[in-house]
């Protein structure tokens, strides 16, 4: 049985946007959307999310690096900042963009929380370093409790973890995920308070470009959130699983059969609001923000509990294989506090919360001391906030 991920919230939505267009409302803009993400102006398309793809690809090309113990902090670090010509192109090196900046930088949730911000920034920060002087230098030991090192899959493959069995690499990438992809998405450029900042609104309803561009200001910033998802790719037909973030989870989530769907629903969502703003249907453009939102949160909380419950398979008989799930779960739940409820200015869990969970698998020798009831409580937890079960989001579901 086939399940399409669609809250209440996300009904009342789709229902409220249709009767929006309905043809005896004179009053509000019509809205069609077009059959793929294609948007021109005097025959030259106006859409635009450079800086996004060029931060995938360097969020691509970091994750790689982390895995390559000739690399140093400076230049893992530099890689973070983009300072120093660290990356295969100089396309990336030159561009201006960086991970760094955009990391907890949305304007709804840090724009006044600097202070947490920074926080956050620390975090990458030391997973960056501490995969250099606590993983690195012990790349060809066994790991123990309490010792860093590596230990091999029944399949053959290497893990390289700290004294409590987490991959450093894991918790930045999947940390990633919610703390620049899904937080620049969901909490910045589908906000009102950036898509209708300073005139944006004014200039749309005039259609009064950004100096120098075939776009308006507000077309690009929903552009921008567009990019997040599926900026590796062709805007006209984005494939999934092109990149190491937000692409390929939501490819992860829509082959499972519980979720088919969720994939059309939000390309569906990101067509019909960047037709709203063309449109100048404001009502019909923050409706599709809001659907966007809870799907795109519903991938990290499914994916959270999914990497929980792959580990109990194999936590005591296999624990490189356990430890990587663990690993990769570790990012998903660091990720859960950047989601955003539908309707509402908070996240599925809050910051504190979010906490709660990492220490609990860290306390002690962290992931080797960890029962198997405390990925099912974790899992409950997580589960409960959102639209979907633990059966369906475990694997083999």
């Amino acid at each position: 049985m086939k399940k399409i991920v669609l809250s209440v919230m996300t009904l009342v939505v789709l229902l409220t946007s249709c009767s929006s267009d309905d043809d005896n409302n004179n009053d509000v803009p019509q809205v069609e959307a077009p059959a793929t993400y294609q948007f021109e102006r005097n025959g030259s398309t106006t859409v635009s999310y450079s800086g996004q793809t060029s931060r995938l690809l360097m969020g691509g090309e970091l994750s790689s690096a982390l895995k390559n113990t000739s690399n140093t902090e400076m230049e893992l670090d530099g890689m973070f900042t983009n300072t120093g010509d660290y990356f295969s192109t100089s396309d990336l090196n030159n561009s201006g963009k960086n991970i760094r900046s955009k990391t907890a930088a949305s304007a709804d949730y840090f724009a006044a929380n600097t202070t947490v911000a920074n926080e956050i920034k620390s975090d990458f920060d030391g997973w960056i370093a501490n995969q250099v002087t606590e993983v690195f230098p012990n790349w060809e030991n066994t790991a123990t409790p309490g010792n860093a090192g590596r230990l091999q899959e029944s399949g053959g493959t290497y893990r390289y973890v700290n004294a409590k069995g987490l991959e450093y690499d894991q918790a930045v990438v999947k940390g990633l995920i919610g703390a620049l992809t899904a937080d620049q998405m969901l909490n910045n450029y589908l906000s009102p308070a950036v898509l209708d900042a300073g005139s944006n609104r004014a200039d749309n309803d005039g259609d009064i470009l950004a100096e120098g561009k075939n776009y308006t200001t507000m077309e690009h910033k929903w552009d921008e959130a567009f990019g997040y998802l599926y900026g590796t790719d062709d805007a006209l037909a984005p494939l999934l699983n092109q990149d190491s973030f937000l692409n390929k989870y939501l490819s992860r989530v829509e082959n499972d059969d519980d979720f088919a769907g969720i994939a059309e629903v939000i390309y569906n969502a990101f067509k019909l609001g960047r037709a709203a703003i063309v449109a100048k249907n404001y009502t019909v453009r923050d409706q599709q923000a809001q659907i966007i939102r809870e799907q795109i949160s519903e991938i990290i909380g499914i994916r959270a509990v999914y990497y929980l419950q792959a580990a109990k398979l194999t936590l005591g008989t296999d624990n490189a294989s356990a430890f990587h799930d663990l690993s990769e779960g570790y990012g998903f739940i660091y990720s859960l506090q950047f989601t955003r409820k539908p309707g509402t200015d908070e996240p599925y869990f809050t910051k504190s919360e979010v906490d709660a969970f990492l220490t609990q698998l860290t306390t002690g020798n962290g992931f080797w001391d960890l029962a198997s009831s405390t990925l099912d409580d974790m899992s409950d937890d997580i589960a409960a906030r959102f639209n979907f079960t633990v059966t369906e989001a475990a694997p083999n579901s």
